[in-house]
């Protein structure tokens, strides 16, 4: 490995603002404004924007730094951390080195260089050290005590964090993730149980309803702390690159910073929106039959996604798919003739796509022979198993196999026509891989999943289809923003559980909304089918009300299909869903306003209603409500059996969809018969007579 220079590296004074208690006196400042820094007794405190972030004294420092030794063991995606030979030292004594306008740099126990920047609206933190012997920094922010504290990427079970551990790192979510039953036997069958954040989407980012937000800029993994009272602690396990702060006047404001800084996601096209994108598969004659079937009932269907494109697999897991990226001759036969047919129709053809290869085809042979496969150690290829099956993963940091990859998208997807598709996994790197890069595996696991989708990306602009096709991805990071143009929540078991069922792809879309992701959505009824646990009618119904309100309404079979309650099960599912489709294709208009919204503001369509009502603190322990876009507030049933649904609402003069009775505000029951979800249009919205006429769909 080439030797490293000692980097800068940058922490956002925005971040930081709550740390100084009231009551503190200021000795003098000794910077100007916005960016400040004052000395008391024994320290010194750090202001941005008026906003003291930082307080640090010899007897309570802000820092620590120290060195540690990693322990990782993965499992089907999941991953166990510890780590060993922690030596963390307090970095008590400090020395003032710069003092100028927009600048400020302490120097701590002749080790660290922490250095404060004024960085076009933001506050940077750089830290400056010698990496060989410091891999670990532990840095304490002050809080006020009443601050709630959203996103560290997409969360399934917590939404407010306050009180929380959260591990920043990228893994499978994991089946069950709780103290359940079905947890327990997937560990013990797959290890694979997961708890409460695994999540396939972490970022280091946290939104503060004090109207701030920090990021840190590292692929390393990390655990921000937000059990304490008055401060944040956030640990990592290198020196950071960069720690930005963004402090506003409103929320608003704070996500507009804060997605700038990530990236907004690229627009969906128009078609998206046309109707839901039927999740079938099984062949060709199986999937006319199914799509003519629903269109019959009336379904507006926009695509049809089959996954199956490239072959199957039949695992003890289920129906899953064979990993090679060309059409199966056998189950589609000119595959190609018939997506044009459906073309003609007005109906777009999706695929599927990951960063594995089966071991059994010829793509797994040429990337093999060509040196484009992650290895190990001993220079072996490094076979993952995903479920019952191993196979080789893209080395990404290989321009030849990113290079490599993109022709077979371009040539053997796109070259036939297809107009999007599911571009699953990324979280699976091995943390003891060697690189073609040469850099360490354990900081590109989380960079992984976000090169994988800007590798999607490129081929996508590299054809000459941007704008026009459509991949949604599963798992992200820092990034994965700036190249997927739609985020979907991975697989949910197929059950009510608020732990991995419905009522957790309503908190992943949130949580992800305050990370820069403005575009969200999840299977409808779920994926995952173990043991006793199967998909049931009036699921599937509240699923398909649920994602009505969404960016995009997609079905999925699952991984058992046939242990699972379908779109076409009888006939009054299939009216139902037709219903709610003609119900989201109705709100194209809207929906494509809230998109135009996110593209120049960063205000997700998913939105935690707290971001427009911030003085109502009793929304701070509302989970499973959100306005979607700014004029809807959507509070999905997520319990079985309810005909009615109570739900809180933010003070404004708020209509029912359904019944057209006026809300002011608070805690309101409302009948919530299959077909009739909890749904609220603000009275003064510009769209109030298109929200009228849904009443008649």
């Amino acid at each position: 490995m080439k030797k490293q220079k000692p980097r800068y590296y940058l922490i956002s004074l925005s971040t930081l603002f709550f740390l100084l208690p009231a009551g503190v006196s200021h000795a003098r400042t000794v910077s100007g404004a916005p960016l400040d820094l004052a000395l008391i007794d024994g320290g010194f405190a750090v202001t941005y924007k008026e906003k003291t972030v930082l307080r640090h004294t010899s007897a309570d420092p802000a820092f620590e730094a120290g060195w540690g030794e990693p322990a990782f063991t993965m499992k089907h995606g999941s991953f166990t951390i510890k780590e060993r030979n922690l030596r963390i030292t307090p970095l008590r004594r400090h020395a003032i080195m710069g003092k100028e306008r927009g600048r400020i740099a302490v120097r701590f126990d002749d080790a660290v260089t922490v250095e404060f920047r004024d960085a076009e609206g933001t506050l940077e933190i750089a830290f400056i050290g010698d990496r060989k012997k410091l891999n670990r920094l532990r840095m304490r922010l002050r809080c006020g005590r009443g601050e709630a504290v959203y996103g560290c990427g997409e969360q399934f079970s917590r939404l407010n964090l306050r009180g929380e551990r959260v591990p920043i790192w990228c893994g499978e979510q994991g089946i069950g993730r709780g103290r359940d039953l079905i947890t327990i036997l997937a560990d013990i069958g797959y290890g694979a149980g997961g708890d409460a954040f695994s999540t396939y989407f972490a970022q280091p980012t946290f939104v503060s309803s004090g109207r701030w937000f920090f990021h840190a800029d590292t692929t390393a993994y990390c655990e921000f702390d937000f059990t304490r009272k008055d401060s944040f602690e956030l640990y990592f396990w290198e020196l950071p690159e960069r720690c930005v702060i963004g402090v506003d006047d409103n929320m608003p404001g704070v996500l507009r910073q804060l997605s700038g800084l990530m990236g907004r996601q690229p627009a969906l096209p128009s078609w998206a929106y046309d109707g839901v994108w039927l999740g079938v598969q099984g062949g060709r004659d199986v999937v006319a039959k199914k799509l003519a079937g629903a269109q019959k009932a009336g379904v507006p269907v926009a695509a049809v996604w089959a996954q199956d494109w490239e072959g199957r697999r039949v695992t003890s897991f289920g129906k899953q798919l064979m990993w090679n990226w060309r059409y199966d001759e056998t189950l589609y036969p000119d595959l190609p003739g018939y997506i044009r047919e459906l073309n003609a129709k007005g109906i777009r053809f999706l695929g599927y796509i990951n960063p594995f290869l089966a071991l059994e085809k010829e793509l797994y042979r040429e990337a093999s022979e060509k040196g484009y496969l992650v290895r190990r150690a001993d220079g072996s290829e490094y076979h993952v198993t995903i479920t019952t099956f191993p196979a080789a993963v893209l080395d990404l940091t290989n321009p030849e196999a990113r290079r490599w990859i993109k022709n077979v998208i371009r040539d053997n997807m796109i070259g036939i026509g297809l107009s999007g598709w599911m571009s699953d996994f990324g979280e699976y790197m091995p943390v003891d891989a060697s690189l073609h890069s040469g850099e360490p595996a354990e900081l590109y696991h989380n960079r992984y999943p976000v090169d994988w989708s800007r590798t999607n990306m490129e081929a996508v602009r590299e054809a000459g289809r941007a704008g026009d096709i459509a991949f949604f991805s599963r798992a992200g990071y820092t990034g994965t923003s700036r190249y997927a143009p739609l985020i979907w929540a991975g697989d949910q078991l197929v059950n009510w559980s608020k732990d991995d069922g419905l009522p957790t792809v309503i908190t992943a879309g949130i949580s992800a909304g305050f990370c820069g992701i403005g575009m969200h959505h999840s299977d409808i009824g779920g994926y995952t089918t173990v043991g006793w646990i199967k998909r049931g009618r009036e699921l599937f119904m509240r699923w398909a009300e649920h994602s009505a309100f969404t960016a995009v309404m997609r079905t999925h079979e699952g991984n058992r299909p046939e242990a699972n309650w379908q779109f076409n099960s009888d006939a009054a599912t299939l009216s139902h869903f037709a219903r709610m489709g003609r119900v989201h294709v109705a709100l194209k208009p809207y929906i494509r306003d809230a998109a135009r919204e996110y593209a120049e503001t960063g205000l997700p369509l998913m939105r935690h209603p707290f971001v427009h009502y911030e003085n109502d603190p009793g929304l701070h322990s509302i989970m499973y409500e959100y306005l979607f876009g700014r004029d809807l507030l959507v509070a999905p049933v997520i319990k079985k059996g309810k005909t009615s649904w109570r739900v809180y609402l933010p003070r404004d003069e708020w209509v029912h969809l359904w019944s057209g009775t006026s809300y002011t505000g608070g805690w309101v029951t409302v009948g919530a018969e299959l077909g009739k979800p909890p749904v609220f249009y603000r009275r003064d919205s510009p769209h109030a007579a298109l929200f009228e006429s849904i009443k008649g769909i």
